[in-house]
């Protein structure tokens, strides 16, 4: 079975067949789903514009049709809550394509097998080749099939941050002001 990031269990690529027409046919991207068992269940959504950048009244609408469908499919016994989100600004990866998109970013990578002694990799995403994901760690470029990942996530830096900002005052999300405000404040973080 190839490894799936955006739907690991059962339960999830069950759900993932269900609910992905209903996100596609809005116009967004299905990027993960979680069925998450604690005191209570939530089944967590993550969706995302082709080209990023998903508002918080999208994500709303698409927990108004999700819900709808899921009520006549009725895959989960238990009650469970709808949780529908953008994936964030240090996003899990995914898909392929994510690795290739944010090329140059800093990651986090965790693989199911030890690859070379090893099953996390942090560094900076190199893209891709092929089936494989690329990241430069200190020991140079490895190459790591996108079968053999169990997680992936961007981390959080001041470039992917600035980036995000950049993206969203293009899309005239944010306007000038606020804009500079955030970017300039951006003193003594911590690392």
């Amino acid at each position: 079975m190839t490894n799936d990031l955006i739907a690991k269990a059962a339960i999830d690529q069950r759900l993932a067949e269900i609910v992905t027409p209903v996100i596609e046919d809005m116009g967004f991207e299905l990027v993960r789903i979680r069925l998450m068992s604690g005191k209570t269940t939530t089944l967590q959504i993550m969706a995302d514009r082709p080209d990023g950048g998903i508002e918080v009244d999208e994500c709303a609408q698409i927990s108004t049709a999700v819900g709808a469908v899921l009520d006549v499919e009725d895959p989960i016994l238990d009650e469970y809550a709808l949780e529908v989100s953008s994936p964030g600004i240090d996003r899990p990866l995914t898909r392929l394509k994510d690795f290739d998109a944010f090329e140059g970013y800093e990651a986090k990578i965790e693989t199911t097998e030890l690859i070379d002694g090893r099953r996390r990799f942090k560094g900076e995403l190199a893209g891709i080749e092929g089936d494989e994901v690329l990241i430069n760690v200190e020991e140079g470029t490895v190459g790591l099939k996108f079968d053999w990942l169990s997680d992936a996530k961007l981390v959080l830096t001041d470039e992917l941050i600035k980036e995000m900002l950049r993206q969203r005052k293009e899309a005239g999300v944010i306007d000038e002001e606020t804009f500079d405000e955030i970017a300039e404040d951006d003193g003594e973080g911590e690392d």
